[in-house]
């Protein structure tokens, strides 16, 4: 890996990235948004044979498709798996909010938690299968309370599903299994078919098509954010390990071939050393065409003057993970202020977030941690707000709201409290 100074370059060219943008594919997949809202199943079942290549007669998967995939599990695995649900549900149980009511001179007003009645999960397919996925969205959804989890998932060819995909639903607790994906199983969930639910909201990660189809549907339902590709940056001193940085640099690099691993440090031979590392790992591992293409996309090792620059450049980049690989991570955590989930000490690798130590692993990608945050328990209520006045109290405050009213150029409004007041 080639490796860049900060001194010649600014962050922000350095860490550009190359990736399409969901208006690229707006068109197609709004036609395929309203072939299935015209044609239902049926387009379900023909797009999965186009783009799957799947054969599939039923949508829905049955439960004892899902208890022989229980079957087919390592036993070993579905003991990580129960060990994971606890760890993110230990997690995401500090993360539920209360409502409140208060008084005011004869007024009461508050408001209401509310769980969302149905919610879809979407879980990508393709080049790997996500059980992580399927935990990290439907665990804290039953602990918000959401009264039906309908999940979807890519088929595979057979017109089968990934066995550690169900096994996963069936430990989280999701209530239905649909085996359709892409674009289209997001139009399922927002418009409903004769098989696939409409729900309220659909969260989850996929291609470009599925979040251009997220894009386009929002509005008609709540989605939880657009997902872009996977990235990381690591920020190192002098005391980091280069082999380590290198293993969680592909780590990230082996997702797609727009992944994003960067690392910024403050020491020439740690760089030198990683790129060695990058090399030398890239080669070992069975997902290599995809790391070298994403690498030579959008990796890169960046050397800065000093840990500040390292942390102000992770703020300008906004990383979905960051990891801060040097000696007092705690003394520079409180300096971050953009990242989707922050990875302290030489002993806390991404891959840990990913599957089991129980924050989620599903954050805002591509510099959207300046605004968006993880996916909690939050994004599984809605609130509502109530208000009471008594006779009283609402005479005590109608001449001010008449006079708001008005200055607003409102008669109606005025008229509704002066009729209370008598006037």
């Amino acid at each position: 890996m080639e490796i860049f100074d900060s001194k010649e370059q600014s962050i922000a060219q350095l860490t550009q990235t190359n990736t399409a943008e969901t208006s690229d594919y707006a068109q197609v997949v709004q036609e395929i948004i309203d072939t299935v809202r015209q044609n239902g199943d049926a387009a379900l079942i023909d797009y999965s044979a186009k783009f799957d290549q799947a054969t599939v007669t039923e949508l829905k998967v049955t439960d004892a498709e899902i208890e022989a995939a229980l079957a087919q599990v390592n036993p070993d695995f579905l003991k990580v798996l129960e060990t994971a649900k606890n760890n993110i549900a230990e997690f995401h149980e500090k993360q539920i909010s209360q409502g409140f009511m208060m008084t005011r001179k004869g007024a009461v007003m508050g408001q209401r938690v509310i769980p969302l009645a149905k919610v879809g999960i979407y879980v990508p397919g393709g080049t790997a299968a996500y059980p992580s996925t399927v935990l990290m969205n439907a665990v804290p959804a039953k602990i918000a309370g959401v009264k039906k989890i309908v999940l979807v998932t890519p088929p595979l060819q057979d017109g089968s599903v990934n066995p550690a995909i169900l096994a996963a639903a069936k430990v989280a607790g999701v209530d239905e299994i649909y085996r359709v994906g892409g674009a289209q199983a997001v139009a399922a969930l927002a418009y409903g078919t004769e098989s696939v639910p409409k729900v309220d909201k659909i969260v989850g990660p996929g291609n470009i098509y599925v979040a251009a189809a997220k894009r386009l549907v929002y509005g008609k339902v709540d989605i939880d954010m657009i997902a872009g590709p996977s990235d990381i940056l690591i920020v190192a001193d002098e005391t980091a390990n280069p082999v380590t940085l290198a293993a969680d640099m592909l780590a990230q690099a082996e997702h797609d071939i727009n992944a994003q691993a960067i690392l910024v440090t403050t020491n020439r031979d740690i760089a030198e050393k990683t790129a060695v590392e990058v090399e030398r790992q890239t080669a070992l591992l069975p997902r290599k065409a995809i790391i070298e293409q994403s690498l030579a996309n959008n990796g890169k090792i960046i050397l800065v003057a000093s840990l500040e620059e390292a942390i102000a450049a992770a703020n300008e980049v906004a990383p979905e993970h960051l990891e801060l690989c040097v000696a007092e991570p705690f003394a520079w955590l409180d300096q971050v202020e953009n990242a989707g989930s922050v990875f302290l000490g030489h002993n806390t690798p991404e891959v840990l977030g990913d599957y089991l130590a129980g924050p989620n692993h599903t954050l805002p990608t591509e510099g959207t941690a300046r605004f968006y945050s993880p996916l909690s328990v939050d994004d599984f209520v809605k609130h509502s707000q109530y208000l009471y006045y008594g006779e009283a109290a609402m005479r005590a405050a109608a001449d001010d709201v008449i006079l708001f009213a008005e200055t607003e150029g409102l008669g109606g409004h005025a008229n509704s409290i002066r009729l209370r007041k008598g006037e």
